[in-house]
């Protein structure tokens, strides 16, 4: 009897009432870690405008600081890629999330433009294994009938974090002073760190609590698209040329730009553009900022959901990859009505459906383990996330120029919905299929 409950093979009930999908407990730590990660990110703007006084910063200055996670994040995103394919993304995200939680409390102690501007990229160097071993996870314990919900699932952790993050914050900020917002986000990472080590594993292989049942479901069903290379694979400059000469890679790269510079707009300036292009005072722009937020929640689950459902209906592979990336791309280009409306509850509306949008098309975590060479993904995703992320960058800068040259946001709203365009053509004319491709 106690070879057949080992074997997941017997029928008995309390066998069958111990059994746990593991895969989804893997998932559910991905998600609150994805949270925290973007409770780590957001904090800053729920700040800002208490930072912008107090230090006196100008709106560029301050756009500086907001791009300051951006640009460490960037830059290393391709070396977090490598790194991730030597040690595996246990190890990769789990000392990671220490050391971002150690810098963010650390940001509290900032006194001026020049520690700000230091702490908040060391951040961004810091986070940037985390979404390159997300993907690897989901591409690991997952087969590809899931991996499209799978994904959806922990990705809604990020607007989750936000629409948490932006009410419960204002009001640290209101009670406790700005400080106190990184203190507590950073707190919490490190409590989290704990679960992370005690609940992830590589792959389901190495995983003791995984049974034969769950084991064989995921082998299965993975079509031959989630094998990767073993972590200890060595990668050169050739591979690293290899992914910048592929036209369908610069598809999902320049797509990656637009759908970020949406998310880093709702980041960064967001709570601003309420309080200071709209008027409301900071309690009221939390609770508002937190719609978009939800309604993003809802279109990346919805994202997830679509894509995996025509996979079951027989639609291709790249159809179903593709359509609601597309879709959410040029539905985010709606942001530029705003300009047109004065009322704050159609504001709020149109930002939703924007936000919506972006959430619909940030399944494109999807797409790197399932182009990539199987070999590179880790770096393939760090190439994905680098070029992303300039457009986490620059949006911050080239928002915070625009104010301080004109005085509105008007004009930041247009480059928003014309970035979003862009991607949207990107995955239209460069992304020909979703295939791994030969490297």
């Amino acid at each position: 009897m106690a070879v057949q409950a080992q074997n997941g093979s017997t029928n008995h009930p309390a066998v069958r009432k111990r059994r746990v999908r593991i895969r989804y407990v893997v998932l559910a730590v991905l998600f609150v870690s994805t949270a925290i990660n973007y409770l780590d990110r957001t904090n800053l703007s729920v700040a800002a405008p208490h930072i912008q006084h107090d230090l006196g910063l100008s709106a560029t200055e301050l756009g500086v600081i907001l791009s300051a996670f951006s640009w460490g994040y960037a830059f290393l995103q391709i070396p977090g890629g490598w790194l991730l394919d030597r040690i595996g993304p246990r190890l990769a995200f789990g000392w990671a999330l220490v050391l971002w939680s150690l810098a963010t409390v650390a940001t509290a102690l900032a006194r001026g433009f020049g520690s700000l501007f230091a702490v908040r990229a060391s951040l961004g160097v810091l986070e940037a294994p985390a979404f390159p071993a997300n993907g690897r996870l989901a591409a690991s314990w997952f087969p590809s009938s899931e991996r499209g919900r799978a994904t959806a699932i922990y990705t809604a952790g990020e607007y989750v974090g936000l629409a948490l993050a932006v009410p419960v914050l204002s009001m640290l900020v209101v009670a406790f002073g700005w400080q106190s917002v990184f203190v507590v986000t950073g707190v919490a990472g490190l409590v989290w760190a704990v679960v992370w080590f005690r609940q992830i594993r590589n792959t389901p292989q190495e995983d003791p609590r995984v049974d034969d049942d769950e084991l064989a479901h995921i082998e299965e069903r993975h079509l031959g698209r989630a094998n990767v290379v073993p972590s200890s694979a060595k990668l050169n400059w050739a591979d690293l040329r290899y992914l910048l000469t592929r036209k369908r890679l610069w598809g999902i790269y320049l797509g990656q730009f637009a759908i970020n510079s949406a998310m880093f707009f709702f980041l960064t300036w967001f709570p601003s553009y309420l309080t200071q292009s709209r008027g409301l005072e900071l309690m009221e722009a939390g609770f508002y900022a937190s719609i978009p937020y939800l309604a993003a929640l809802a279109g990346v689950l919805l994202g997830g959901w679509w894509s995996d459902s025509m996979l079951r209906r027989g639609v291709s592979v790249n159809v179903a990859r593709k359509t609601p990336i597309i879709t959410g791309l040029f539905l985010a280009t709606v942001i530029v009505a705003a300009n047109y409306v004065d009322d704050v509850g159609l504001i709020v509306a149109i930002m939703s459906v924007a936000f919506f949008a972006q959430g619909m098309a940030a399944i494109s975590w999807l797409l790197p383990p399932e182009i990539a060479p199987s070999r590179m993904v880790g770096l393939t995703g760090g190439v994905f996330n680098f070029v992303g992320n300039l457009g986490g960058a620059s949006t911050p800068i080239v928002i915070g120029m625009i104010v301080d040259a004109t005085g509105s946001f008007a004009g930041g709203l247009v480059f928003m919905s014309c970035v979003a365009l862009m991607g949207a053509l990107s995955y239209v004319f460069l992304v020909d299929k979703v295939e791994r491709l030969e490297g």
